[in-house]
């Protein structure tokens, strides 16, 4: 049970089959509370709506209680959401949604309260319903064409904000992945949208960035900050730095490895999130020394962490950035060490964790073949990806979240896109690093099972177009020599983002770009490099 558990006064029961099972002996509705330790919402509703003496009762007596922190069980959350947190979920013994809601106030809860009750006494089990995503068996396929491509460039420049840059007339995400596919296509998109970014949602005296901004122009920022968005976006200005030079983007960078490895650092490795407080944030520097930080959730999450192990291997290619190096290097070896065994990834450590969920195989496996490319240090990559082919792919190509069992509708198929394309990306550059074609015909089949979508795709999800121009036009630089030579820092340095570095100790000394089979670049010193892929 998480730890605000206690500011209730409900007599909250662990996800898990003896829940469901108390429902059905019971006869009665299950109530499920999703929420996450960064949420000040989650806070208020646990001390005005399920602290109310009077409400604390009514759902004891009427309901089995379930609370679910929602970052640390992710195939309920994705399952329960009902778009934000707290989410508020009412299901049938079987797990099937009656009715949900996000924040609840007293007075809304108790009408939701005896809403539930009448669907429930009036149609019993039948009230509840499947969430359409878990309806079908597998994502609709297609073809792996150029069109994908050209289609997300169609929706970057009709979603494109001329005014105050970024995607979309209304609430502001800083959409990072979003950023990198624009930086190759549209590049003036792209860096507007970081300069709204790094004005608006980062934090000049403690470092990393806020969630998000629900004014069109930026304004009124969501100020918690998460491990997994701060990564990536210090991962965009990163690039962002590599393509244009520009100081305050590797500052920004920078700026919030400090924070990601001070704020955020256990000891081990990186801290899932830290909570938004308004008042805090509204402070200048001097002031904040005075008042106590906003909380912060030690959980070291798989995904996250291979996010940020990514991340920072990036900063440290681009800018030699030696502490980054060493904060990604130690926090790849303690989930190693941890959270790793055969290739199957924990998502925390403890004994009701989840093991080998999609995205916790996805993002750390980016993390490890970045460490290849980076560092010429391999780790458990092969294994992380075989286990996860072997176990998640199934006949479509499609890949499932996590397995076939578990309470609720846990045990039903989803096939989480962002996960797919995170898996896809690396898996492109695994075949590279290992020469390994099997790797590539994956990654394609992955890709290929969500095609039939594409055309309905949106900006939000431009990295799925960006891998499938990846797997169609695949571009390698491969480095004759051991990683950390002056030509594998050049390289590195010089190469567009969406290319495999490839650091070969065998090799003879020279760098050569490759298109699909054929050598396009190649340069035995860093200048000559330089000028080969300049031309």
């Amino acid at each position: 049970m998480d730890e605000f558990a206690a500011d209730t006064k409900v007599e909250w029961r662990e996800w898990g089959p003896e829940a469901f099972e108390r429902a059905t002996d019971s006869g009665k509705p299950v109530l499920l509370s999703l929420t996450v330790p960064w949420s000040a919402e989650c806070r208020a509703m646990d001390r005005g709506t399920f602290g109310e003496p009077r409400i604390a009762a009514n759902v004891n007596d009427g309901f089995v209680p379930v609370r679910v922190d929602a970052d640390r069980n992710p195939r309920v959350r994705e399952r329960y959401t009902m778009g934000g947190f707290p989410s508020t979920v009412f299901l049938t013994p079987e797990g099937e949604v009656i009715s949900g809601a996000t924040f609840l106030g007293p007075d809304g809860f108790r009408g939701i309260l005896d809403s539930v009750r009448e669907s429930w006494d009036a149609e019993g089990t039948a009230a509840g319903s499947i969430p359409r995503q878990l309806r079908d068996e597998a994502p609709p396929a297609g073809e792996l064409r150029a069109r994908i491509e050209e289609h997300m460039i169609e929706q970057l420049l009709g979603a494109f904000d001329d005014e105050f840059g970024g995607w979309g007339s209304d609430v502001k995400f800083p959409l990072p992945r979003t950023v990198e596919f624009a930086l190759v296509r549209a590049r003036d998109q792209a860096t507007r949208t970081l300069e709204a970014i790094q004005t608006h949602l980062f934090d000049t005296y403690d470092g990393g960035f806020f969630r998000y901004a629900t004014g069109r122009d930026w304004s009124n920022p969501r100020r918690e900050k998460l491990l997994d968005e701060n990564a990536a976006l210090v991962r965009a200005f990163a690039h962002g730095y590599r393509y244009t030079g520009t100081e305050s983007y590797r500052n920004a960078a920078q700026r919030t490895v400090e924070y990601l490895s001070t704020d955020l650092w256990t000891g081990d490795a990186f801290a899932g999130s830290q909570a938004g407080d308004d008042d805090y944030y509204r402070l200048g520097a001097t002031e904040r020394e005075d008042r106590e930080a906003p909380y912060v959730d030690e959980t070291v999450l798989a995904d996250r962490n291979g996010l940020a192990i990514d991340a920072l291997l990036w900063v440290y290619a681009y800018t030699g950035d030696e502490r980054a190096r060493r904060y990604a290097v130690r926090a790849r070896d303690h989930v190693c060490e941890t959270l790793v065994d055969d290739g199957e990834v924990a998502h925390y450590a403890a004994d009701e964790s989840d093991t080998g969920l999609l995205l916790d195989q996805a993002q750390f496996l980016q993390g490890l073949t970045t460490s290849w490319q980076v560092l010429g240090e391999s780790g458990p990559a092969e294994a992380v990806a075989d286990w996860t082919i072997g176990h998640r792919q199934q006949d479509s190509g499609a890949f499932r979240d996590g397995p076939d069992t578990g309470a609720g509708l846990c045990g039903r198929s989803l096939h989480p896109l962002d996960a797919t394309v995170e898996l896809a990306d690396a898996l492109v550059d695994l075949a590279a690093l290992t020469g390994e074609e099997r790797y590539r015909t994956v990654a394609t089949e992955a890709v290929e099972s969500f095609a039939g979508a594409a055309e309905r795709m949106g900006v939000e999800v431009a990295g799925y177009a960006s891998v499938a121009a990846r797997l169609r036009d695949p571009q390698t630089l491969r480095v004759g020599t051991e990683a950390g030579t002056d030509l594998h820092r050049a390289a590195l340095r010089l190469a567009d983002h969406e290319t495999t570095i490839v650091p070969d100790p065998e090799g003879d000394g020279v760098a050569r770009r490759y298109e699909g089979e054929t050598v396009t670049a190649e340069g035995e010193t860093p200048a000559e490099l330089e000028a080969a892929l300049t031309e």
